[in-house]
């Protein structure tokens, strides 16, 4: 009797009796990976976590530095120990206290490059006439920094094109570079352009808000200087052929001289 009575206290001091975790998941935005997890049924206030991971190529388990003694409501960031963004990896959890411990709560596979969700480039539009000219920029995230070259994670860029006027819209599919010209617009309209990216392995994306510029704005000063030029150019030319029709004397050039300063001088007035 006594030692049944020893066995089962061993059992309940060393013994699996807690409840594990649920919901063990693992989330990515712009190569950013996070382990989302939930406590169990009734776990105790004072029960802590620790979080392992393993790859599809060594099949062994390793502890998460800095992921050994989570509370309930933390998350774990697994972008530093995800190194190989082909591998495929799983991450388990445990419940624990002083004196127990859960069974493991394991995610299901996870490949950095094809399970991340790839965010907008910032974006910058201007006009040139009858095109637009997009200069993007990569998001400046931990992620895409530390895990490889941006050229070999972007593959190209979708661009949703729609005018303002009457809602028309078109869509590009093109190589991603940090510039791109979208041509054959109409001059002086404004459009509004949505981003998103695609990666090198299939990935989902989420576009950007709509950026919106005019193709050119006429510009009015040049426009009040050509009307002003057209105006005394006809008014020199009439006044000229009036000079020749009249006889060549002196009091015709003398008329004509006078005509040709009051023409001037309503175009300066005009211009001012």
């Amino acid at each position: 009797m006594g030692l049944w009575t020893l066995l089962l206290q061993l059992h309940l001091v060393f013994g699996v009796s807690l409840t594990p975790p649920s919901d063990v998941s693992i989330s990515s935005f712009n190569m950013e990976h996070t382990l989302n997890f939930l406590p169990g049924p009734g776990t105790l206030s004072d029960t802590h976590f620790t979080v392992q991971i393993i790859n599809n190529r060594k099949n062994l388990w390793r502890p998460v530095v800095g992921c050994l003694e989570l509370t309930a409501g933390q998350m774990c960031n697994l972008t530093r120990v995800f190194t190989d963004p082909y591998t495929h990896y799983k991450a388990r959890v445990q419940a624990f206290t002083t004196t127990q411990t859960s069974s493991w709560t394991k995610s299901g596979w996870f490949q950095p490059m094809s399970d991340t969700v790839l965010g907008p480039p910032d974006v910058s539009v201007s006009g040139c006439g009858n095109c637009l000219i997009l200069q993007l920029k990569p998001p400046a995230t931990k992620g895409l920094q530390c895990s490889l070259q941006l050229e070999n994670l972007y593959r190209g860029v979708i661009l949703h094109v729609q005018r303002t006027r009457d809602g028309a819209q078109f869509r590009l599919d093109l190589p991603y570079s940090e510039e791109k010209v979208i041509m054959y617009l109409q001059p002086g309209v404004e459009y509004c352009v949505s981003i998103s990216v695609t990666a090198l392995l299939k990935s989902n994306h989420v576009a950007s808000k709509p950026h919106c510029a005019f193709t050119s704005h006429p510009s009015s000063r040049s426009s009040l200087y050509l009307v002003i030029g057209l105006l005394g150019f006809f008014c020199i030319l009439s006044f000229l052929i009036t000079g020749l029709v009249v006889t060549g004397g002196q009091r015709s050039f003398t008329i004509l001289r006078q005509h040709l300063s009051t023409c001037l001088l309503q175009s300066y007035t005009s211009s001012s």
